[in-house]
């Protein structure tokens, strides 16, 4: 096909979930084209494909959502932290209520994309074939699209069903009376084990590292208290708190370092945000010195642990999930929250094993061995996440306008311009991707955030005739010497996580999660389009 007979549009956006909907609304507003292409079959993002027992958010309600109110005034989640399910619907509501259906092309999978200086614009290929140009080209791909299986040996081997939290088949799996091994104690991991736990035969985990797991403190919603917090402006309160916090949450750190209150206080203080408040509060409200200070984050450990214990009964896997030696420092790995998930695993009937002291040896057409023996299973689950962060981007054949591609650009170490875009690859921004608040944040506020930030931009590039916009090489520069200003100066080094890519076996371990704060993000974000674009290089008609 001719260049002439290829379709264009001014933006295309990969990926129909909160980033892309959002960015669509603003920008179709301002009079841009603009086309969704979606590898699924259903908008939703993640939460097209998080169908595994028990997928459920971390962020409670209202904040997990688009911000606007066209959208949340006729629409109420049921539960304080939305599953899987009530996702779906709400993603339904979008489409419908914003009629976004002509823009969206589902089963539509991005390979990659070659810039012409010719023509100012990208020329995008997708796996079947067909081919689409666009001015502007916008990744929303999030942190989690390439799934990671580990490298056990003899997997292939298993004659038993393998599934991947990942991929779970969207029709579900009757897992009732199976024998079941899981690897992974991740999100996924932890809410798959407090859901089958009940209802399989044997459950083992082969666990690497305990989850410091959080009490969710999950509850039904009540319609009608909902509808009066939207006439009574609660939501907006609730959205507008996410601008000013470390994370994009409703509440932040307390201004108060842990030594500043005595024992007792400190007592009182831990009591209410891990069992009376629950959610995040334990990690996201405490002491402003917690991911800074060992000794204040041993402090947080111990009361957590001590919380641990008392619904734990079995010695053993008191030792196992809440170790007197923290592996890591107190929240430096993003905790899961969970319902009922050390009284689910203090059963008989489930078992934990740590690969540090007994690794696996080989998985077998029947079951797993280690030095303890050979256990015979008739399902596997892999909740073992994702090549996170970096893994979405970098898997595409993005190239960018001096040879190579994004993995090529970031062989030697991850390099952006504030998370969103980068040298070589003009016309191009990303949401909720690598060195962003991103695995810091609520998604919705991160994603909505970038989303204001582009909307303005393009305000600028529609006004100002600009035909080409590159990030610049000082701006990336100054960017990663900050990430790592930011990520030595706490706890975060210490722990070997997702947050660094220290899951992934020979991977780089570094920062790739802004760890400054959303305040401070924003505010870079818009800092580089003042003063004459000095966090930019531009070309006007």
């Amino acid at each position: 096909m001719s260049s002439d007979q290829i379709e264009h549009v001014d933006v295309l956006l990969v990926g129909a979930g909160f980033g892309s909907f959002t960015l669509l609304n603003k920008l179709r507003k301002q009079g841009y084209d603009v086309r969704i292409y979606e590898k699924g079959p259903a908008s939703g993002g993640i939460w097209h494909w998080n169908c595994y027992p028990g997928a459920r958010v971390d962020s409670d309600t209202p904040i997990y959502q688009l911000f606007d109110k066209e959208l949340w005034e006729d629409f109420t989640f049921k539960e304080r932290y939305a599953g899987g399910p009530e996702l779906r619907r709400y993603f339904d509501h979008v489409e419908k209520k914003w009629n976004v259906s002509g823009h969206i092309t589902y089963n539509k999978h991005v390979d990659g994309a070659t810039f012409s200086e010719t023509k100012k614009n990208w020329l995008i290929e997708c796996s079947d074939g067909s081919e689409i140009s666009c001015t502007f080209f916008i990744p929303c791909i999030g942190f989690a699209s390439r799934r990671y299986t580990p490298p056990i040996q003899g997997l292939s081997n298993f004659r038993g069903d393998i599934y991947h939290t990942a991929v779970w088949p969207q029709h579900g799996v009757n897992l009732k009376n199976k024998r079941i091994a899981q690897f992974g104690t991740g999100a996924s991991g932890i809410q798959v084990i407090q859901e089958i736990g009940d209802r399989v035969k044997q459950l083992t985990v082969y666990q690497r590292t305990p989850n410091f797991c959080l009490p969710m403190n999950q509850r039904p919603l009540d319609p009608k208290e909902e509808e009066e917090k939207k006439k009574a402006g609660k939501y907006e309160e609730e959205f507008e708190k996410t601008r000013h916090t470390f994370a994009g949450f409703t509440y932040d750190f307390s201004e108060k370092n842990t030594f500043d209150d005595t024992p007792v206080e400190r007592e009182k203080f831990f009591h209410k945000l891990l069992i009376e408040e629950g959610g995040f509060k334990f990690w996201l409200s405490a002491y402003k010195d917690m991911l800074f200070d060992e000794k204040a984050n041993d402090e947080a450990y111990k009361f957590w642990r001590k919380s641990v214990l008392a619904r734990l009964k079995d010695p053993e896997k008191q030792r196992l999930l809440a170790p007197e030696k923290a592996p890591h420092p107190w929240g430096t790995k993003r905790p899961s929250l969970e319902q009922r998930f050390y009284e689910v695993v203090d059963q008989d009937h489930v078992r934990i094993i740590d690969v540090n002291e007994h690794p696996v040896t080989e998985v077998t057409a029947t079951g797993i061995k280690t030095d303890l023996g050979e256990t015979d299973y008739d399902v596997i689950i892999l909740a073992t996440g994702f090549d996170s962060v970096t893994g979405s981007l970098a898997q595409l054949n993005i190239q960018g306008t001096k040879g190579g591609t994004i993995a090529d650009h970031w062989k030697d170490s991850t390099r952006t311009s504030m998370g969103i875009a980068m040298p070589e690859f003009p016309n191009m921004f990303f949401l909720y991707g690598p060195q962003a608040p991103t695995a810091f944040s609520n998604g919705p506020s991160c994603t909505q955030f970038q989303a204001e930030f582009l909307d303005n931009f393009f305000k600028k590039i529609n006004e100002e005739k600009i035909t080409r916009v590159e990030a610049t090489y000082a701006y990336e520069d100054n960017w990663c010497k900050r990430m790592h200003e930011k990520w030595d100066a706490t706890l975060f080094p210490r722990a070997k996580s997702w947050y660094q890519g220290a899951n992934i076996p020979g991977r780089k371990v570094e920062p790739l999660n802004w760890a400054g704060g959303m305040p401070e993000y924003v505010s870079s974000m818009a800092k580089s389009i003042e003063n004459d674009y000095e966090g930019w290089k531009v070309e006007k008609a």
